[in-house]
């Protein structure tokens, strides 16, 4: 199978094959000397110019690092290896307000098969059972016309919702995600798409219940999606929503390339887009490093 990061120039391929190896050993001066010989080779080559890059930041060299995740950019604007992140995460770039599309869909694409065991296994996710937890607080005896999953991945929190739901709906940016959910059997209806773009195509009040169970790490500022949550939602719509969390204000990416939100953050955009918040608590969704991520579960409700 053809590499997918390969660009064709043997010379730059050979060259862009030693340099990982000499970074899987550590030997970040060598790999910084050989994808910097890569790129020189292939200079509209975006993989070789991002490890040139990381080779670079491990070395402390910041601002030769973002000269080579600018070069990464200019090579690929659609920025499918999160070059504009890497920039952010050591200080030469102000938060982004959304991880790119292209890397998101490439993230998980590579992810896809691997998904369900990682996450429920080694990270013990649990945003699906906060989730339908809090909805049972919130509306106890409810049943749900139609509900729309955003970023509904493999199908982890369709499956967990599936029974208080009439017409489920998914969306993902992922085509590899989409058909692992498709697999499962239990979506109505699945599309690849991002998520605020496929909100505001739907027509005004179209769903009474909105999810989104560990969606909100790939946006920074969440004015636009909160505000076509709004407008997709019926007048008594929940939106119910797990997300990690941080002591401070506004957003911030984290060194993992997920956004975490400050929960007074959340609770003012939310109230800003016309949601009045029926539940907001603690609940980590996931574990790094043996540590429980912080995080909150949420349930707001249209009006």
């Amino acid at each position: 199978m053809a590499d997918p990061l390969a660009c064709g120039d043997l010379i730059a391929d050979r060259r862009y094959v030693y340099g990982k190896a000499a970074a899987d050993d550590r030997d970040w001066a060598a790999a910084a000397e050989i994808f910097e010989q890569a790129a020189e080779q292939a200079p509209r080559w975006a993989p070789a110019w991002f490890a040139l890059g990381e080779a670079r930041e491990n070395l402390g060299d910041l601002d030769g690092a973002a000269e080579a995740f600018r070069s990464t950019l200019a090579a690929d604007p659609s920025d499918a290896l999160g070059a504009a992140a890497r920039l952010t995460l050591i200080g030469r770039e102000e938060d982004t307000g959304a991880l790119p599309k292209a890397y998101v869909a490439r993230l998980f694409d590579d992810y896809a098969s691997r998904f369900n065991a990682h996450l429920c296994g080694e990270l013990n996710y649990r945003g699906p059972a906060v989730i339908v937890e809090a909805l049972g607080l919130v509306a106890p005896a409810r049943r749900f016309a139609t509900a729309l999953d955003v970023g509904c991945g493999t199908g982890l929190m369709g499956e967990a919702v599936r029974e208080r739901v009439n017409r489920l709906v998914g969306v993902d940016l992922s085509h590899g995600m989409i058909a692992r959910a498709r697999e499962r059997g239990i979506y109505d209806a699945l599309e690849v798409a991002e998520a605020t773009d496929f909100l505001e195509r739907s027509a005004p009040g179209a769903y009474d219940c909105i999810l989104a169970a560990d969606a909100l790490c790939y946006f920074g500022d969440l004015r636009p999606l909160f505000q076509a949550c709004k407008l997709a939602l019926a007048a008594d719509g929940i939106f119910a929503l797990s997300f990690e969390s941080f002591e401070g204000e506004g957003f911030r990416l984290r060194e993992t390339r997920r956004f975490a939100h400050a929960p007074a953050y959340l609770e003012a955009t939310a109230r800003e887009a016309g949601f009045r918040p029926l539940l907001m608590r603690a609940a980590s969704i996931r574990r790094e490093a043996a540590r429980d991520v912080p995080g909150l579960v949420a349930a707001l409700e249209a009006h």
